[in-house]
Parts: C-alpha cells; structure tokens; sequence
C-alpha cells in the first residue's frame, strides 16, 4: 500500500480509472435509479420555508414527540409530519410543524402546549407563497450557475469538457437529493446554501482535473506512443492524491457536524446542513474522476484525428510486441547506414588512388618476403662477404647511379652455398 502511494505521489499512472469507465457508468446509473426510485416513492420532507404553515418549538426535557402531536391535533392543528427533537439535556427542545393557521388557532394551539407541559411556546408562521418565492429563486440561481459554469469551461478548455462537468454537476445533485429523500432529512434554505456550496466544490475539482488533462494531451497527435485516454488516465492519477487530500480535509469537519453535532449532541438545527456537505462533498470528489474525465474521453475519442491516433499507437504497441522495431525507428536508422556506405566507398576511392604510389614497394616487400628458416639455417655460420667493389662514374649502362626521379634498382639476392634462401638472423 506505502509503495502505491509513493508512486502516486510520484506521478505514475497506478489505476486504469479510463479503460474502466463502463463499469464506474454503471455504478453511478444504479445508484442514480435507486435515487430516482426514492424521489417517486418517499419524496422530500420540506421545511416551513418552502411548504408553508405554523412551526411550535418549546423546550422539553421528559416530554416525548408523541405526546406532543396528540395534544397538538387535539388543539385543532394539522401536524405534518412527526415532531422533532432538538438538542440534550437543559436544551433540549420540540419542533412540531402544523399547515397554516388562523391567529385565533395559533394562540389556541399555543395555550393547549404550553398548559401541557409547563413551557414557554414559541410560534412562527410563515406563508405558503413565501415559500414558493424561496423554491422559485433557488430554482434560478441554479440555472444560472450552471450556464455560468458552461460558459467558463467552454472558453477555459473546450465544450466537451464542458459537457462533462455539467454531467458531474447533476450527477452530484441527484445522489445528494435522493440521500435526502432516503433519510427523510428536512430540506431548509440551509440545504440550498449546501448544494450551492458543494456545486461549487466538484467543479474546482473537476476544473483541477481538466487542467491537468489538456497539459498531457498537447502535441500527442504529431505522435504514437500515448492515445487520449492514456494522457487523461495519466493526469488522473497524478492529480488523484491531490483530491483525496482536498476531500479528506473538507470532509473531517463536516464529519463533525454531522455524527458529533447531530448525532451524539442532537442539535437538529445543523444536521441538513451538514448532511448535504458530507455527501456533496463525496459525491464532488467521486464525479470528478470517475465520471467527468472519463466522459471527455468518450467525447474526444470520437473524433477522426484521436481514432487515427488511436490505431497509430496500437500498430506501435503490437509491434514492439511482436518484437519489431516501430516504423520510426526503422526511418531513423536508415540514415546512419546511408553514411556509413558513403564512408565506406571515399575510403575505397582513397585507397585507390593510392594503391598506385604504394604498388612498387608493395612489389618489393613481396619480392623480399620468404618463408621462416629451420633453427639450423638460422645458427648456421655464414662465408665472409667480400665488400663490393666501387662502380666507375659515369651514366652508363653500368653506372650504380641512379638517374634523379628513376625507380629505385633491386639488390639481387643474396645466395648462399647450396642455393637457399637468407637465413632468418640475417633477414632480420
């Protein structure tokens, strides 16, 4: 495991996140239908906000949510949903929700809770048209946000890429929204201010990515060593350490909130916040990879240059498989041959040329040239020579001088008694 991460940490291509994107698509299409299936099913459990309607809250410590409904519903009011708990021990408090109520039935309801049990009841009312304003605005900006994220990709990088982080965008909208409805969390304006802020994160990741990607893929086409998915594979591994450290430090606090905040200390009014960060903040992380990049992929490799590319790089890989020489390698080695040919015949010419200066010692040196003696021709005693007597001056036929420029004559052999050849010793 330490030696995965080193290399991560180095820059190496550890995981084929591309050549799997089928089976991340599939993953995510189950996931997204079992929360399509919850939206049909279980739905959202909106806040007063958006609905509309009366909330009671008081403080209670040994009062129970179902003693609180039935003297609610006693009183005259229509509770909706199933009251709350909120906070521990001296803060503990009750959140019941009713529709909306005349004043008399407020005050009516306000008396019956606060007779019961004992407690000071806070009411809020707030009207059903004033929640529909909230869910058309949040609508709004939503949409504006998303064009604006188009827009910003399309002119930082390209449309596809565009594509695809707006894929990861709803991706991550719709798994955090069917969490939501699967564990019936009260959808507030804080949940909107959530998914806004989660938005947000996936795309800086997403844009880390991307990033990262259009660095690899420049000036592969002039190649054939790496196709696209290869760069995009490339780039998400190395910038997969710097999301999972991202995520890491965003989620802990969160984490916080949630299971420590909500969960042990029961404070009710920060878990749908917390809730939608957590997941958002997953699901950002998660999208970015495993969808987004894998999705430009998709969209890249359908173009006819990177379908070249593609089966430029598969002939190259088959045939170092096979153990050839790529088709470059080949061209590139012709032209040292080519050279080496060339040298090859100057030399010869040059020795040509030569062999004309050099044929009468060459002829010398064959002429004096003799088989090695046996070991008694070598130690055998030699007669005395007598000096040669010196030739009359003159440019004779017998003169010993020899014309300036004309061939240099042969000394004759030197014979010995019985015919041989010179002796070893006196050769040498």
């Amino acid at each position: 495991m330490l030696s995965v991460f080193r290399r991560l940490n180095a820059g190496e291509a550890v995981f084929d996140f591309i050549g799997h994107r089928k089976r991340w698509y599939w993953i995510s299409a189950v996931v997204l239908l079992l929360c399509i299936t919850s939206f049909v099913v279980r739905g959202f459990n909106f806040g007063i906000e958006f609905d509309g309607g009366t909330q009671f809250q008081f403080k209670a410590t040994t009062a129970q949510p179902a003693e609180v409904q039935q003297v609610t519903e006693q009183a005259g009011a229509d509770v909706q949903n199933t009251p709350q708990v909120v906070g521990a021990g001296g803060t503990r408090s009750i959140v019941v929700k009713a529709g909306e109520l005349s004043a008399t039935d407020q005050t009516k309801v306000k008396n019956a809770l606060q007779s019961s049990f004992g407690q000071q009841v806070t009411v809020e009312a707030v009207s059903s048209s004033w929640g529909s304003d909230i869910t058309k605005a949040a609508i709004r900006g939503l949409v504006f946000f998303l064009i604006a994220v188009c827009i910003f990709i399309a002119i930082r990088f390209e449309w596809k890429m565009a594509i695809g982080a707006i894929a990861a965008l709803f991706h991550d909208l719709l798994l955090t929204a069917g969490i939501y409805s699967i564990v019936g969390f009260e959808v507030s304006p804080s949940t909107i201010v959530g998914l806004l802020t989660i938005l947000g994160f996936s795309l800086y990741d997403t844009v880390v990515v991307f990033d990262k990607v259009d660095e690899n893929a420049r000036g592969i086409l002039g190649g054939s060593r790496i196709t696209y998915s290869g760069a995009a594979n490339l780039a998400v591994n190395q910038t997969l350490m710097r999301s999972i450290n991202t995520s890491l430090i965003a989620l802990l606090p969160v984490a916080g909130l949630l299971f420590v905040g909500a969960g042990l200390l029961g404070v009710g009014t920060i878990k749908d916040l917390a809730l939608v960060l957590f997941v958002g903040l997953a699901s950002g992380a998660y999208s970015s990879i495993f969808l987004a990049t894998p999705i430009v992929c998709e969209l890249k490799e359908r173009e006819p240059k990177y379908k070249a590319l593609a089966k430029r790089v598969g002939q190259r890989r088959a045939a170092e498989a096979r153990g050839e020489a790529p088709a470059g390698t080949t061209r590139r080695q012709k032209a040292p041959a080519r050279t080496g040919a060339a040298a090859a015949a100057a030399t010869a010419t040059k020795a040509r040329r030569g062999r004309t200066a050099v044929a009468d010692e060459d002829e010398d040196l064959l002429d004096t040239e003799a088989e090695p003696a046996t070991e008694s021709e070598e130690y055998a005693d030699e007669p005395a020579e007598a000096p040669e007597a010196p030739a009359p001056a003159g440019r004779g036929a017998g003169s010993s001088t020899p014309r300036p420029g004309a061939r240099p004559q042969k000394r004759p052999a030197q014979k010995r008694g019985g015919g041989g050849r010179p002796s070893a010793k006196k050769r040498r």
